[in-house]
């Protein structure tokens, strides 16, 4: 059996925006990050890069909206605040390494495509 595409589900609206949020490449890279273990907000700034605190800090509080991360506040001074996947956020791993093995699997057709396209731009 295919498989329904978002945009062809009666309820796409929802689906979309879950997609959106999901499929962002920051929320691919928390998940991605925090399926090793729970982790600190700046190990997980550190460790992705090239993030701005706005981006991890609205990743975070979208993931936890949606129920796939939780925020764990331990009562010490500073306060300690660890982010670690929900059971419903470790059913996304799954979904995310097939979509990990795709990009590998056709890196090189994709850059030779991304080539072929330049090109013909050019001699237009």
């Amino acid at each position: 059996m295919k498989p329904q595409l978002a945009y062809q589900h009666p309820r796409c609206g929802p689906i979309r925006e879950l997609l959106q949020i999901v499929g962002s490449k920051w929320a691919v890279l928390v998940v991605g990050l925090l399926s090793e273990r729970p982790k600190r907000f700046t190990e997980l700034k550190r460790e992705i890069g090239g993030i701005t605190q706005k981006s991890l800090t609205t990743v975070l509080r979208e993931l936890e909206k949606d129920g796939l991360v939780e925020r764990t506040v331990t009562p010490t001074i500073p306060p300690r605040v660890d982010y670690g996947l929900t059971r419903l956020g470790t059913t996304l791993l799954g979904p995310l390494a097939a979509l990990t093995d795709w990009a590998i699997e056709n890196e090189m057709a994709v850059a030779a495509a991304r080539r072929r396209y330049q090109s013909s731009k050019k001699s237009r």
